[in-house]
């Protein structure tokens, strides 16, 4: 039964509640479309000059600032709305006027000032933000509701453990950008080799001279006493532009001879002159050096080749250049480099690999899980510390539930090993991976 007659006043709060529902779904908007956007989209969205984007800037460098206010307002807009049509369905209908007014607000509420502005922001979320952005960054300047959730922000510190102190952390995580490279190829917003790019400069920071260097055994140097023709001569047979020249031993590289200048010594008559005579200086890094810097000091010091030094300042090898530029593009190979695949399959879940594969670059291409120690770096020194000495060819070692058959020796170096999964699921060739390392392989058919 109807209680009263609608009023003049009962319209001004019916008009007040629709107004604050309306300030309510443009808030809830403004909450969804500003705590969707990152630090480096906001960036972006500025050096592409839209309009707000320096506001929005502004306001994700400090979430904290923006979100307790917009909250507040929300939860204000809310709740004076339903007390607003509470009050006048009690009036107008009693009870259980109040009752259907309380149901039909909560499904007008959620619907209209919750769902529809909320999902229109997930969908639009730059545009959503950008709009919200001069009207949020307005109502935080407001005193009023500056100082209001400033107090009540800290009585919710006061009373949370902990609250006192505010951790923003990192927006984007190294795992996050190689997640978003992925999904970018997905959607085809990047092409496939842009994907691949992305990932190996993310993990260029991570690799250490020692991952990438020519290894002692395989370093053609000289004796500073060689005569000059005779260095030459190495180099032009390894097809090599620079050489590292040592005193008594390789352990104590004293200089680099460039082949340019044994051919102008040669040409000048002084074929016989000591190399170490002709050597330019060298330039040591240690092997845990990490090739981003390393990289940039050669740039900087105008230098393709240094020694790598080990933990006790005998030589472990030497980087070059090239092999820093190869871990962000991949092999490359000339026509001096005989191109032997890294890994090539034998059969049903079979493989042969090279000894100096790395064992994590092993694992990518197989998606295998053989472990990864600091003691070793390459599956060939993973099979030297399981074996516990120097294996012949065809002698097998169990690595969990993977066999390692030692395929080929080369004097005390392991040249290639056979990997089968014996016990599980067969080894699988993954030609993504494949593809990011550049590495030379042979193709399944």
């Amino acid at each position: 039964m109807i209680a009263a007659v609608f009023t003049a006043d009962d319209g001004i709060l019916l008009a007040a509640v629709v107004i604050l529902l309306m300030f309510s779904a443009v808030l809830a908007l403004a909450e969804t479309g500003l705590t969707r956007m990152s630090r480096p989209k906001a960036k972006a969205l500025v050096d592409a000059r839209h309009r707000g984007a320096r506001a929005l800037q502004r306001l994700v460098e400090q979430p904290e600032h923006f979100l307790a206010p917009v909250l507040l307002l929300v939860l204000i807009c809310q709740l004076v709305a339903a007390t607003l049509v509470g009050v006048v369905a009690a009036r107008l209908f009693g009870a259980w006027g109040v009752a259907a007014a309380t149901a039909f607000e909560v499904t007008v509420i959620f619907v209209f000032g919750e769902a529809v502005p909320k999902q229109w922001a997930v969908r639009h979320a730059d545009r959503a933000a950008l709009l919200a952005a001069p009207l949020v960054t307005a109502l935080i300047g407001f005193p009023p509701v500056r100082w209001l959730s400033k107090a009540l922000i800290g009585i919710a510190r006061f009373v949370t453990p902990g609250g006192g102190s505010f951790d923003r952390g990192s927006d984007v995580t190294e795992s996050e950008l190689l997640a978003f490279a992925d999904v970018a190829l997905a959607d085809e917003a990047i092409e496939t080799d842009e994907r691949l790019l992305i990932h190996q400069i993310i993990e260029f920071g991570d690799t250490i001279a020692r991952e990438v260097m020519v290894p002692r055994p395989d370093v053609v140097a000289a004796d500073a006493e060689s005569p000059a023709e005779e260095v030459l001569e190495r180099a032009i047979t390894a097809g090599y532009s620079r050489i590292p020249v040592f005193h008594e031993s390789i352990d104590d590289v004293i200089g680099i001879a460039f082949t340019k200048d044994l051919v102008r010594a040669v040409r000048d008559g002084r074929e016989k002159a000591p190399v170490g005579e002709i050597a330019r200086t060298a330039h040591y890094v240690p092997e845990t050096a990490r090739v981003a810097p390393l990289l940039r000091e050669m740039q900087r010091g105008q230098f393709h080749i240094a020694v790598v030094i080990d933990e006790y300042g005998g030589t472990a090898g030497v980087v070059t250049l090239e092999d820093l530029i190869e871990e962000l593009v991949g092999e490359i190979v000339d026509e001096f480099d005989v191109n032997e695949p890294l890994i090539e399959p034998l059969g049903p879940g079979l493989f042969r690999v090279s000894g100096k594969m790395p064992v994590a670059e092993v694992n990518e291409l197989l998606n295998a899980e053989l472990p990864v120690d600091d003691d070793w770096d390459t599956i060939g020194g993973l099979v030297l510390a399981k074996a516990g000495h120097v294996p012949a060819a065809g002698e097998a070692i169990a690595v969990g539930p993977y066999e390692l058959t030692v395929d080929r020796v080369i004097g005390r170096r392991i040249g290639a090993i056979r990997v089968e999964r014996r016990v599980g699921e067969q080894l699988t060739f993954v030609p993504d991976a494949a593809e990011a390392s550049g590495a030379p392989v042979t193709r399944l058919p």
